[in-house]
């Protein structure tokens, strides 16, 4: 199908995005990578009359460190991420995550902030950045502000975005010592989202977890922390029975998406060993 009628619009700089927002309010949207965004609108989902394209705003696309965090700009695309060698240096879980979204195009064209703003359940990276504690940084017709990956996902494909807001970087602090994070996910063969995905972050002293962060995606209206994950790891040896037993409780406090071809019994056996996995990871990586 062909999308409804649409204007186009390049924003020269990030205030001129926002301007532009604010001029045509529910009629626009944000396109980077159009990845997401692009079906959307040819199943007539989505049909906005105005687009905004970031892509090309200088200070959108990047990555360096600065205070202790590594700063992504909104605009730069999945493969740059898989290729950082910085990333795969320092954070090496979100060039992982990376490299197993879609294939060689969409990494080329999706974008990071384009994914965490579409905000789809399955989506890999709004996993990754809850499990590293991320702050998504935006800027709207009121400024700058900063919010907690925690509080940025609130339901099926909605986020803390308000109106006239765009993604300009994201924030992810760097871990500390002892501290090691990977993704796991089952991908669909055709679309290569996850069916079930977990990223964990795991900190451990003496052979014990001192700290962890768990997220889940692809099992419910959005990506979320595996809360009851990471009580039952705090505390205990960081050894593979523990951790599986840990992985047990993936699902806990969660709303199952199920389906006829995926009902809910096997999704939930599907989150429970690639959180195992992931877990199992972090830790070699936390003790190597």
């Amino acid at each position: 199908m062909y999308p409804s009628p649409f204007e186009y619009h390049r924003a020269a700089s990030v205030q001129d995005a926002v301007a532009l927002l604010g001029k045509y309010g529910d009629a626009a949207k944000v396109i980077a990578g159009g990845h997401s965004l692009l079906p959307l609108m040819k199943l007539r989902l989505a049909q906005p009359r105005h687009l905004i394209d970031v892509r090309r705003i200088s200070g959108l696309n990047g990555i360096h460190e600065d205070r202790g965090a590594m700063v992504i700009g909104a605009a730069t695309p999945h493969a740059s991420l898989e290729a950082s060698a910085l990333l795969r240096q320092r954070l090496p879980i979100v060039s992982e995550a990376a490299a197993l979204i879609g294939d060689a195009q969409v990494r080329n064209m999706g974008t990071i902030g384009g994914s965490l703003a579409h905000a789809d359940p399955a989506a890999d990276l709004p996993a990754v950045v809850l499990a590293l504690g991320a702050e998504v940084v935006v800027l709207g017709p009121r400024g700058t502000r900063t919010v907690p990956a925690d509080d940025f996902f609130v339901d099926l494909m909605t986020t803390a975005l308000g109106p006239g807001e765009l993604i300009t970087e994201i924030r992810l602090p760097f871990p500390p010592a002892g501290s090691g994070a990977a993704y796991e996910k089952h991908p669909h063969p055709a679309s290569r989202y996850a069916v079930a995905g977990s990223a964990a972050l795991l900190t451990l002293s003496g052979g014990k977890v001192t700290a962890a962060r768990v997220a889940v995606t692809g099992l419910g209206k959005k990506a979320s922390r595996a809360k009851a994950v990471e009580a039952a790891l705090l505390g205990k040896p960081g050894d593979a029975a523990s951790l599986a037993t840990a992985a047990e409780k993936a699902t806990d406090g969660l709303a199952l998406r199920s389906d006829a071809q995926l009902p809910e019994p096997y999704r939930r056996s599907l989150a429970v060993t690639y959180t195992r996995r992931a877990l199992l990871a972090a830790a070699k990586r936390a003790t190597g």
